[in-house]
């Protein structure tokens, strides 16, 4: 899954060009070119692709299987994100999984607030229909130097994080002095590492969800 051969669709509903294809193996992919980014004022050009690479990283390292792999390769639009394909449970909703406060959605909750999400929608939860396994989707607003979470997981506020989950965390602060920390500066700017850095050791030094801001929107819109 380093390379897509050929676009066979595309998402409409997106507000970048977000394309379904197959990789060299035939499978199918979901295919985010750099060329297809809309500029935002907040984030810098061309590096959305990167934010959703890294975001799949920092899962895998935290030890939560909550997004679908996804790689930088080139495709007929140039160089984007690709990310195996999930056959998506249309039925599936998660409100009620929010309502509910479900600690199915603790994982995607802690992931969120190391890596700053801007956009964690509703709808950018999904349910695989096969294993049933529960993915977030759509990291390309990740990572800013500034506190940016924007969510609709607010039903931990103020909750201690589970101590199975902070001792994942652990983990990644490790990894983060270590082994990690030339593939993040490969990905975002040295201040983005600084700021990932800083948010994981606050969030060791005060294991709870933050609560919503109440200087800026503290949901995404629309939510869904």
């Amino acid at each position: 899954m380093t390379e897509v051969v050929e676009v066979v669709g595309q998402f409409i509903s997106a507000s970048n060009a977000t394309l379904l294809g197959r990789d060299e193996s035939g499978e199918l992919v979901v295919y985010k070119p750099h060329a297809g980014e809309a500029p935002l004022w907040d984030f810098p050009d061309n590096t959305l692709a990167q934010r959703e690479v890294l975001t799949y990283e920092i899962a895998v390292a935290l030890g939560f299987d909550v997004v679908p792999e996804t790689v930088l390769g080139e495709g007929p639009y140039g160089m984007g994100a690709i990310q195996r394909f999930v056959e998506i449970d249309e039925s599936f909703d998660p409100l009620p999984l929010v309502k509910a406060g479900s600690h199915e959605l603790w994982p995607m909750a802690v992931l969120d607030v190391v890596c700053n999400n801007a956009d964690r929608k509703l709808g950018h939860m999904i349910r695989e229909q096969k294993t049933h396994r529960l993915y977030g989707i759509d990291h390309g607003l990740n990572f800013h130097v500034d506190h940016k979470l924007r969510t609709v997981l607010w039903c931990f506020a103020g909750e201690s994080i589970p101590s199975p989950l902070l001792d994942q965390v652990r983990k990644l602060n490790d990894a983060l002095h270590g082994s990690l920390q030339s593939r993040v500066l490969e990905l975002v700017s040295s201040e983005e590492f600084s700021a990932l850095r800083d948010r994981v050791a606050g969030l060791l030094e005060t294991p709870v969800h933050p609560h919503p801001p109440t200087t800026r929107p503290a949901i995404p819109w629309p939510p869904y």
